[in-house]
């Protein structure tokens, strides 16, 4: 959405390979005749570029916020969205798989934080959203993980929204409900897509975040689907 109207953006994911067929496919989004709403010739052109990241790690973290503003000069947005989860109860999920859930649902949006802020309190400005969820705000059994990293993630999106504000640094939870995506639908197949959201309505969400009036910053937006079954 954002690169067909100018934007440039960086697609990352520890599966290089999927980082790059994302990359393609936000561009074939922008060149689509369909995702053209006017025919003026300046028009800004767009772009999307994958880059390999591994959120949990400090040094891959590191090198990918060096690289970005060492290609561009900057760095406008942050947006968290890697996510992971077992469906298990506590008894049976391992220390390792505790430690790869919590690593990647909370400790990676903590590492890019951490390095984001001083290239945006530099510039004077930047905005961060982190995609948490509905099991941040309520608990479902066999997912007791996955509560404490979302729960966690909040807590911490509060935290950066606070010290940031001083800096002209925005920070945003987006709290979104079920989408239809293989996040879901690998671990139940049989769930019925009629209950969930389509993604585009959460990239919209993010999109209403990132385009507020300077000055002003949305710190928690829930987005759910209308039959959401993990809302009261």
């Amino acid at each position: 959405m954002l690169v067909a109207e100018g934007a440039t953006a960086v697609v990352a994911d520890v599966r290089a390979g999927q980082a790059e067929r994302a990359a393609r496919a936000i561009g074939a989004e922008r060149s689509s005749p369909t995702a053209t709403t006017d025919d003026a010739p300046d028009r800004p052109t767009g772009a999307a570029e994958p880059l390999h990241l591994d959120v949990t790690c400090e040094d891959s973290a590191a090198a990918a916020i060096r690289t970005i503003v060492d290609c561009h000069g900057r760095l406008d947005i942050l947006v968290n969205n890697a996510g992971i989860d077992v469906t298990r109860p506590v008894e049976e999920i391992t220390v390792a798989e505790w430690d790869r859930i919590l690593g990647v649902n909370l400790r990676g949006p903590f590492l890019l934080s951490r390095l984001a802020f001083p290239v945006m309190q530099r510039q004077g400005a930047g905005q961060i959203v982190n995609i948490v969820s509905t099991a941040a705000k309520r608990a479902w059994a066999n997912a007791s993980a996955y509560h404490a990293s979302k729960w966690g993630l909040l807590g911490l999106s509060h935290a950066l929204h606070v010290e940031g504000r001083a800096n002209g640094i925005g920070v945003t939870a987006v709290i979104a409900g079920g989408m239809r995506t293989p996040f879901l639908f690998d671990r139940f197949p049989d769930l019925d897509p009629d209950l969930l959201q389509d993604p585009a309505s959460v990239a919209n969400a993010v999109r209403f975040v990132l385009t507020q009036p300077a000055g002003t910053v949305v710190p928690e937006m829930t987005v759910l689907p209308l039959r959401e079954t993990s809302w009261p």
